[in-house]
């Protein structure tokens, strides 16, 4: 029996959720039709002409990095991506992106990363928040008017938790005001302090719903200015999100770790560099895959002994080594995000089994293919 493209889209979609991408980025469906059947499905990191040449016809290819990631206004094939576009397309070829919504799932990139360097992953370095923006919401009101209240501001929207609606929590106490000339209380006497009984109640809603909920609460509140508070919650971190925090079998020396790192990742020009005391102990770390100096501050208050990512620019990496003791172990991007592409791989065999074959592409994607490593001591180059 064929698989269709929209089945495997959706197994995708379900391991990495397109709306844990980032705003600026572009993932999904390229090109190809949902509804045909798809034949095969090769991943790599990168969209590249000789990725797509190991393509069979019919099949999908599977990339991390977007291939129209910028703005554009021609898929002509006389540019480079148009013509990668119409080389997919005549052949029923399908590209889709998992970018950096792969990276924040769980598992993803980093997950793989981890996996690859024999590291047991602990925490997320960068959470996403969960879930929506939500307010708490505090009403004082009569007992006898607490249940119109209640009703009011559940019709607009409050109150949902999870799988549950007109959620609530409530106590009674005593309310003090003072009318003042001009006032028109619905209880009470101009110049005279009252004290009545009341129920503070408690409510959960989207931050989205706020102007409704307030409205619904004045119309159903008995009081001609109702006591109320408002708080918008703090986002809680989820299990999702960027880079992660891993911890060693065994602590071992720096210089050892680096070792591991170069012999486990795949080789590239690039190779692995660092920065650190070659002796200091290491058993925590926190990983990103790709690009990752904009974690520096959160990796030195990370309680980590190194940090392992890629393309480390100069002026962010000795800003960090002035003020943290956290050592950096700089990797090529390529390396750092390929083992993911197994990851993937895994998932779809798990769901598809023999119905859909499955391939990691072999071509090293990375940009840089020349190196020169100079051997002379640190003291003698210049």
């Amino acid at each position: 029996m064929s698989v269709r493209l929209g089945d495997v889209i959706d197994v995708l979609d379900a391991a990495y959720p397109q709306e844990l991408a980032e705003a600026w980025d572009s993932v999904g469906l390229v090109c190809g039709d949902p509804d045909e059947a798809v034949t095969s499905v090769t991943i790599a990191v990168d969209a590249t002409p000789a990725v797509v040449d190991q393509v069979p016809d019919g099949g999908l290819l599977l990339a991390h990095h977007p291939l129209l990631l910028r703005g554009v206004d021609t898929v002509a094939a006389s540019t480079p991506k148009g013509a990668l576009i119409h080389r997919l397309l005549r052949t029923r070829r399908a590209l889709f992106t998992a970018h950096t919504n792969a990276d924040a799932a769980a598992p993803g990139v980093s997950d793989a990363l981890a996996e690859t360097l024999g590291l047991t992953v602990k925490d997320v370095l960068d959470p996403a928040p969960a879930g929506p923006d939500l307010d708490k919401w505090v009403f004082f009101v009569p007992p006898e008017n607490a249940e119109a209240v209640r009703a009011a501001v559940f019709a607009a929207g409050a109150g949902e938790i999870g799988d549950y609606s007109q959620c609530s929590w409530s106590v009674t106490g005593t309310g003090q005001f003072l009318p003042h000339q001009g006032a028109r209380p619905a209880i009470g006497t101009v110049g005279t302090v009252e004290r009545l009984s009341e129920d503070r109640i408690e409510v959960i809603a989207p931050a989205q719903v706020r102007a409704r909920v307030l409205s619904a609460m004045r119309a159903a509140h008995p009081y001609e200015e109702p006591a109320f508070d408002l708080l918008a919650l703090a986002p809680l971190p989820a299990q999702v999100g960027i880079g992660r925090i891993a911890t060693l079998p065994r602590p071992e020396p720096l210089a050892a770790f680096v070792q591991r790192v170069g012999q486990r990742l795949p080789a590239t020009a690039w190779g692995v560099r660092a920065a650190g005391n070659p002796a200091a102990e290491v058993s925590r770390v926190a990983l990103c895959g790709g690009a990752g100096d904009s974690l520096l501050d959160r990796v030195a208050r990370a309680d980590v002994q190194a940090y392992v990512t890629a393309d480390l620019r100069h002026h962010p990496a000795d800003e960090h080594r002035r003020g943290s003791e956290v050592a950096l172990i700089d990797v090529a991007h390529w390396a750092s995000e390929q083992p993911w592409c197994h990851q993937a791989a895994a998932l779809l065999r798990d769901r598809f089994g023999t119905q859909l074959p499955v391939q990691v592409s072999d071509i090293r994607t990375d940009p840089w293919n020349l190196s020169h490593l100079d051997s002379r001591p640190e003291e003698e180059q210049v």
